[in-house]
């Protein structure tokens, strides 16, 4: 439910964003939100995924743990948010800014911070907090803001930047609230530097591998904004953010897969962990899969929605690879929930092939469209969008091949997500959606997408989910499957 309500409420604003603000406003921003977001990871230190660790080592006072992780976030994301005030070039790389848009600084603590308060939350399986700031607060505060911003005068330049900056902190607040009441506030807590520096190097592997899972979905942009224009990373960012739809599923996982996992290591139960990886990268590669075809098969219609006169038609191709890069990551990322707790640093240095392998295709792509006579120079500036998503697919099949070998080595077992039920949904999908692109545009979407996603569900859920599998999807466990209580004393 979640990520339903993620998907509801991510539509209205690349509404807002397209339609009012535009390509080259939605380019501005998107090249700032890279570097911004990147560095809120680095300043989290790993412990979206390390703290659930951390706590489960057993300490008297959580608390007090916590404000260890919250300390350093402060101070890290303070120093780079004054370096990117001063010096707001790596932010804006066409260098067309307003003097508003450098205050999008402000976003790096609290994004940071929330990190780690919803971390702390899904430690103690507390999903929902997550679900309330991520899929609810965060993406309601900042399509309502952009809208307001861009009627104000003074604002209507920079609304997308301080509507961001507000939702961050919107998000934050929702967070805040319950971890108080879980954790309450630090008690005779005193900041000790050796303490606080071990913990630092312990999480740096961690901080540096989330930074490069998530540098991989943004690296693409940071290239294109070096070859082509804000209007093209306009278009490229739309696209992405209609495909980043699916890859919000994962998410829904990883509050709780992390501490299972985590439990699983302390009695050494490998077997199971191979299973767990296995189930979830199934529901999450059928899950992005059905959604992929969705949103990609009546592709040119859903990308028209976004601009006045079809200004993001021209993304459908980029559209296509990212949606299918979604569903090859899969694998990678369930593979990656189980690897930074037996495999640390070998999990790292695959990371840092992956985006290097994607930095290096990405912009041997650009290089060959360059080659290639157009005869318009805006074809050249969208072949080059697609050209950076289909890198980006190229990359991530790569990274999910090597690391679910890896963890499959390492755990005795065998990390399989295949099955073939997903060929016959797949199947059943497209001829769907065939007689969809066929209606007019409205009852493409209206129509096509609903019966689209129901019958590649109906061939997923028949066939494709076995008992054990639909059991967690139900609310209630009959009575005799639940583990009989403890007999009293």
């Amino acid at each position: 439910m979640g990520f339903v309500l993620r998907l509801v409420a991510r539509i209205p604003f690349l509404f807002v964003a397209g339609r009012l603000y535009g390509a080259e406003s939605v380019g501005r921003f998107a090249s700032a939100l890279v570097i911004v977001e990147l560095l809120a990871l680095v300043c989290s230190i790993g412990e979206k995924r390390g703290l659930a660790q951390r706590l489960a080592e057993g300490v008297a006072r959580p608390a007090n743990l916590i404000a260890d992780s919250v300390l350093v976030c402060l101070v890290l994301s303070a120093l780079c948010g004054l370096a990117l005030f001063w010096f707001p070039a790596p932010l804006f790389p066409s260098g067309i800014y307003t003097p508003l848009d450098r205050w999008v600084v402000l976003a790096l603590p609290g994004f940071a911070l929330t990190e780690i308060v919803l971390a702390a939350q899904a430690y103690k399986y507390d999903v929902g907090t997550t679900v309330r700031a991520r899929a609810v607060v965060e993406p309601w505060t900042i399509s309502i803001l952009a809208a307001v911003f861009f009627y104000i005068p003074a604002t209507s330049q920079s609304g997308l930047v301080l509507a961001y900056v507000a939702s961050i902190y919107a998000g934050l607040l929702a967070a805040l609230w319950p971890f108080f009441r879980t954790y309450g506030l630090p008690r005779r807590y005193r900041p000790h530097p050796a303490r606080i520096w071990r913990m630092t190097v312990r999480a740096l592997p961690l901080a540096v591998a989330d930074a490069i899972e998530w540098g991989t979905r943004r690296l693409d942009i940071f290239i294109l904004g070096l070859f082509a224009g804000p209007v093209a990373v306009g278009v490229y960012y739309m696209a992405q953010q209609v495909a980043s739809l699916p890859q919000k599923l994962k998410t829904s996982f990883e509050p709780v897969l992390g501490p299972v996992i985590t439990a699983r290591l302390k009695e050494k139960d490998y077997a199971a962990i191979a299973r767990q990886v296995c189930q979830v990268g199934f529901w999450i590669v059928a899950a992005q899969a059905g959604i992929g075809l969705a949103l990609g098969i009546p592709g040119e219609g859903l990308m028209g929605l976004f601009g006045a006169g079809g200004t993001f038609v021209p993304g459908t191709g980029a559209l296509a690879f990212l949606l299918a890069a979604e569903v090859v990551a899969a694998t990678a990322v369930v593979s990656e929930a189980a690897l930074v707790y037996v495999a640390r640093l070998r999990n790292l240095w695959v990371s840092i092939g992956t985006i290097v392998l994607q930095g290096v295709l990405t912009v041997a792509l650009m290089l060959l469209v360059e080659r290639i006579e157009f005869n318009s120079p805006e074809r050249v500036e969208y072949f080059r969008a697609a050209a950076a998503a289909a890198a980006l697919m190229l990359a991530l099949g790569v990274a999910s091949i090597i690391k679910a070998v890896m963890l499959s080595r390492i755990l005795g077992h065998p990390v399989n997500n295949w099955r073939w039920p997903l060929v016959w949904a797949v199947g059943a999908a497209v001829l769907v959606g065939q007689v969809a692109i066929r209606l007019p545009e409205w009852l493409e979407l209206v129509l096509g997408i609903p019966a689209i996603l129901a019958v590649y569900g109906w061939v997923i859920w028949k066939w494709g989910f076995g008992p054990e599998d639909r059991v967690l999807f139900r609310r209630q466990i009959k009575a005799d499957d639940e583990p009989a209580a403890p007999a009293a004393p």
